[in-house]
């Protein structure tokens, strides 16, 4: 086994995290020197043994993702790795080749359908802006709207102290409508969220949202009647970005000028721009992650995302099996 070649190699761990970080991550965490060491160590070795996963990172910064995700339970980071790179392999057309390259990925970037506001808020937080509206049902599928999630936040994820400080999520309605239902059906998106919840090692802290089309408020309440309790109580809605802005949740400084801020979109999307090229060999590494599938059982590979079947989507890549197939998403009934 010794002689195995792993996407990255071990790594001896440097902390270059200020004071204040390395503070927050052992009274949020359970962070410190030790149990960093010992729970990489551990990590690395359920790895190695592992006969269900062929090949992984195994570079620091990408396992601190896992053990800070769960609080340090290395039980628990090595059954969301696991998940996770089950995820990426089992639905591939929507996980794998996150490839910000793709024509159709430098579209709904150029769009600004989401992005990271450059400057972090008074907690130091990344601020993701969401807007779903310039998702034009025509062009892009389902598919094209994993993958661009899956790159935005990859890209972050990179960054060791968004992993410790969390994101706050801002999310534009406007432009939005039921026919957006086509995309998803409400329990499918509910599931999404959950297996996010469960597979991608990120701390939400807020979740702010205006401008909800009143044909979408139903669908909305119904969403929000399944996801946890804990989630839950992170979101707000609003009905437009002043109500937003007085009710003193938002910092508007950190938004895009059009929702109050200094900087306009455009600058702030071709600084994005430039964090995505940076990671961009990172995340195009991640392909050679691999695990057993056959050694998981039905159940495990379905997991929660029942709306992303294997062959059922097309994300734009040249490497894609759909590639220039068009799905048939648009026909779906809503439930």
């Amino acid at each position: 086994m010794s002689d195995r070649k792993w996407v990255t190699e071990p790594d001896e761990y440097v902390c270059t995290l200020s004071e204040e970080l390395q503070i927050m991550a052992k009274e949020e965490l359970r962070e410190e020197k030790h149990s960093r060491e010992t729970a990489l160590a551990s990590m690395r070795e359920w790895i190695r043994q592992n006969p269900r996963i062929k090949n992984c990172r195994m570079d620091a910064r990408f396992l601190l993702r896992f053990l800070r995700f769960k609080k340090f339970s290395v039980t628990l980071a090595c059954e969301a790795l696991e998940r996770y790179v089950l995820l990426r392999q089992t639905f591939g057309v929507a996980f794998n080749c996150l490839d910000i390259t793709i024509p159709m990925m430098e579209d709904l970037t150029n769009r600004g359908y989401l992005f990271a506001c450059p400057k972090r808020d008074s907690k130091g937080r990344r601020v993701i802006i969401a807007r779903p509206g310039v998702f034009d049902l025509e062009q892009f599928t389902q598919g094209d709207m994993c993958r661009i999630h899956g790159i935005v936040y990859e890209t972050l994820m990179e960054d060791e102290e968004n992993q410790i400080r969390g994101f706050v999520h801002f999310a534009d309605g406007q432009g939005v409508g039921f026919s957006y239902l086509t995309l998803f059906t409400i329990k499918e998106a509910v599931r999404i969220v959950k297996n996010g919840e469960k597979t991608l090692p990120m701390r939400h802290k807020e979740v702010h949202a205006i401008n909800v089309h009143p044909s979408m408020k139903f669908a909305l309440d119904f969403g929000m009647s399944l996801i946890s309790d804990k989630i839950k109580k992170r979101v707000r809605i609003y009905t437009n970005l002043e109500e937003a802005i007085v009710c003193g949740y938002l910092e508007k400084d950190v938004l895009p000028k059009e929702y109050g801020g200094e900087v306009p979109m455009a600058e702030m999307i071709e600084l994005w721009k430039k964090e995505l090229k940076i990671s961009h060999p990172i995340l195009m590494s991640h392909d050679r992650m691999e695990v057993e599938e056959n050694l998981f059982s039905a159940k495990a590979k379905e997991g929660a995302v029942s709306a992303l079947k294997r062959g059922g989507i097309n994300c734009g890549s040249e490497g894609d099996s759909l590639c220039g197939i068009t799905g048939n998403f648009r026909k779906l009934e809503v439930d």
